[in-house]
């Protein structure tokens, strides 16, 4: 493949993409998680998927493997708390539908999903259910309410395999997934592929490139000190590459994100995450 400037300096620097994951076990409150498995069999140009976790250094990594140190956690107790909270013109809140939230666990690792012909993420499911039932204003798709009830949902799935449907009705939605993940874009004339399956492991502005694995969002990064989305983290790798990005929450970043999420089959759901 032809490497842009930028990225053949990288490489040079570090001789051998896939080396720089390293063997470390996340293991969080007893329970380990899954950080390294056989990749599906769709793949055809990478053997072994690891959990980005694996790509960070070990100051970072262990902020996910105590709740008591992961920042993130702050954001989970504000999505219990909106959880609870009475909103909109019905009166409700989430919790009054939905009284044993426990019921959610296993969401995380079957989304997005087909629903009435549609590829739904889990934002989708929230706005429907503040639309719909509590006649409440939707949340914006990355905004600090719905990545903190994101996290709140998603942490019920952590330890859990990622597991989505990429067969049947998702089959024409997981295609165009694919499509976008290999084409190029932008100023920089690169694909999610470039960076994430054919250089993963080089060392890019002082940190190291992953897979592009998604089973730990909504994340909480470091670098901006909140929850990120992962449409908000697909718009910034746009950014990057100096590509006009899709709009979070369409069709476009949706069947991106099954796709990816299916390269991840079998790694444990890590919501919420803590990364660079």
């Amino acid at each position: 493949m032809k490497l842009t400037p930028w990225m053949t300096t990288a490489a040079l620097g570090l001789a051998g993409a896939a080396f720089a994951q390293d063997s470390n076990t996340l293991t969080i409150e007893g329970t380990t998680l899954i950080t390294e498995t056989n990749a599906p069999a769709h793949m055809e140009y990478v053997d072994t998927i690891y959990s980005g976790w694996r790509f960070r250094s070990q100051e970072t990594q262990a902020l996910e493997m105590d709740d008591f140190d992961n920042p993130a956690m702050i954001f989970v107790d504000q999505g219990i708390d909106l959880f609870e909270a009475v909103d909109g013109s019905a009166g409700k809140a989430c919790a009054s539908c939905h009284q044993d939230v426990e019921d959610f666990a296993g969401l995380r690792t079957q989304l997005p999903r087909v629903e009435d012909g549609q590829l739904v993420a889990m934002e989708d499911l929230v706005n429907e259910c503040r639309t719909e039932r509590m006649g409440a204003e939707p949340w914006k798709w990355s905004g600090g309410e719905m990545t903190a009830v994101t996290a709140r949902i998603g942490l019920l799935s952590r330890g859990l395999p990622t597991s989505v449907a990429i067969d049947g009705d998702a089959a024409p939605f997981w295609e165009r997934g694919k499509e976008l993940y290999y084409t190029r874009v932008g100023q920089l004339d690169m694909a999610c592929s470039n960076c994430h399956e054919d250089n993963y492991g080089v060392m890019i502005r002082a940190d190291h490139l992953s897979q592009g694995q998604i089973n730990g969002f909504p994340t909480y990064r470091l670098k901006n000190a909140k929850l990120n989305s992962i449409h908000g983290r697909f718009k910034g790798c746009m950014k990057n590459i100096r590509a006009t990005p899709f709009a979070e929450g369409g069709d476009e970043f949706k069947a991106l994100e099954l796709y990816l999420a299916s390269r991840g089959q079998g790694l444990s759901v890590e919501t919420p995450s803590v990364r660079n």
